[in-house]
């Protein structure tokens, strides 16, 4: 298996939403519409073997300082390879690139993050204006299980 790590195109948004459908169907990702991929699709990656992709996440810039780590998503027969470590690891060197200073993000995959460097903080500490643009569209707000995660860069 050889695993590209690359930047999409819009013509891979259907095998995005495809490949993403079962973890917004159980509440794990919020669900993003195709509209809102393509206006977001350059703070994608994508991991592709061959022509399919086989995972994929984005960074959501905050402010100069914070960005976010979102929508990370591996197929089922592909987890426990190293491929989600590689997309947030793509998305660590996009932001040193940009010079933010700090990413966080919010997940129920505890082990994942910490085994990658990242700390465990209160949600409280996040900025509100993620609570009132993406939380709110979660069928679990405001009783919500997902643990917060910073790490510096």
């Amino acid at each position: 298996m050889s695993v590209i790590y690359e930047k999409p195109i819009l013509n891979d948004i259907e095998q995005m939403q495809h490949l993403v459908k079962p973890e917004v169907e159980s509440g794990v990702i919020l669900y993003r519409s195709d509209d809102e991929i393509a206006q977001n699709i350059r703070s994608y990656v994508v991991a592709r073997d061959k022509e399919k992709i086989i995972g994929f996440c984005a960074l959501h810039i905050f402010s100069k300082q914070l960005a976010e780590i979102r929508s990370i998503v591996v197929e089922k027969n592909h987890r426990g390879r190293g491929i989600g470590k590689k997309l947030i690891n793509f998305l660590i060197n996009e932001g040193k690139i940009l010079s933010v200073e700090s990413i966080f993000t919010l997940t129920y995959e505890r082990d994942f993050f910490q085994k990658i460097g990242f700390k465990e903080i209160e949600k409280d500490k996040l900025p509100k204006q993620k609570i009132w643009a993406d939380c709110i569209k979660c069928k679990y707000f405001p009783v919500c299980n997902e643990i917060a995660f910073i790490k510096q860069i």
